[in-house]
């Protein structure tokens, strides 16, 4: 007589089933618990050019409704346009570049406005 088939797979002969993996192996493509640092990084960047982006625009409006000057136009809309930059590179993973050139057009602006505009 025979010997009886088998009629279910078993772990060794079939590795295409995901449900028949060996339990022991540690998965390395696991799903991160949330988005990676990179990512966060890049959201904080994001957010923080987004709120200085508002408050230039804040600052250009209450400047302009106290005296008009071409200069102070100018000063405040190159701190919108880097601030738009720096949104931008953010998106590409750029996020030094981006804090540096934030940290350096703030100053420049603040500089511009303390000592050059009064």
């Amino acid at each position: 007589m025979s010997a009886p088939e088998q009629t279910e797979p078993t772990a060794d002969t079939d590795r295409s089933d995901p449900g028949t993996a060996d339990l022991d192996t540690p998965a390395t493509d696991a799903p991160h618990d949330g988005p990676t640092p990179a990512a966060r990084a890049r959201r904080a960047r994001i957010a923080a050019a987004a709120v200085l982006m508002a408050a230039a625009a804040v600052v250009l409006a209450l400047r302009l409704a106290s005296r008009s000057s071409v200069l102070v136009v100018g000063v405040y809309g190159v701190l919108l346009i880097l601030c738009g930059g720096v949104i931008e590179l953010s998106r590409r993973g750029r996020t030094r570049l981006g804090s540096w050139l934030l940290a350096a057009g703030l100053a420049a602006a603040l500089f511009m406005d303390g000592f050059v505009l009064s």
